[in-house]
């Protein structure tokens, strides 16, 4: 751990980050947990050993990512992209971690085809927005006037409840005539 503590300390500070925003950033506790959680559900782990875990996670990533945009530098890039984390974890002596980052960075390039495919669904309808767009403005108005004719509705209802109550609450003056 020294030793990456050495390297982390030695590498130029590539955001800008002072020491003090530096050791804030860490993985959400609550992440680290579940992560726990599905790997061993069984076993019980102290917090300690889970502030641990956190702490040698963060680590690991400062250093995938120094070493990663050490690559990127001399390259002569200024984007670092997944072949340069795979680059670097080969680097650092990770190698066998490689095939398990491809097939993850696989998995994620196809859910973000998807989200993109699913983002353009409104546009693979072939309706024009204007022509949508007005077909919403109409649906709005149907349902403003269907509100509105419920509402008269209710309002003679009571109305008529009130006059019905009213009559019957008048005293009844024909019993007087017989």
């Amino acid at each position: 751990m020294n030793k990456l503590k050495r390297k982390m300390s030695n590498q130029n500070n590539p955001g800008g980050l002072t020491n003090t925003e530096d050791d804030e950033l860490t993985l959400p506790r609550a992440s680290i947990n579940k992560m726990i959680k599905e790997l061993v559900p069984s076993v019980r782990i102290a917090n300690e050993a889970r502030e641990l875990i956190l702490n040698c996670c963060t680590e690991f990533i400062h250093l995938l990512s120094s070493e990663a945009n050490e690559i990127c530098n001399q390259l002569h890039k200024k984007t670092i992209n997944a072949e340069h984390v795979l680059m670097a974890l080969e680097k650092l002596g990770f190698g066998d971690y490689q095939t398990e980052a491809e097939a993850v960075l696989k998995d994620c390039k196809a859910v973000a085809a998807k989200r993109r495919r699913q983002s353009t669904r409104l546009e693979n309808l072939g309706i024009p927005e204007e022509e949508l767009l007005r077909q919403q403005q109409e649906l709005f108005a149907k349902a403003r006037q269907e509100q509105a004719f419920a509402e008269q509705q209710q309002w003679e209802q009571l109305q008529a409840a009130a006059q019905q109550a009213q009559a019957s609450a008048l005293p009844n003056n024909d019993d007087d005539y017989e």
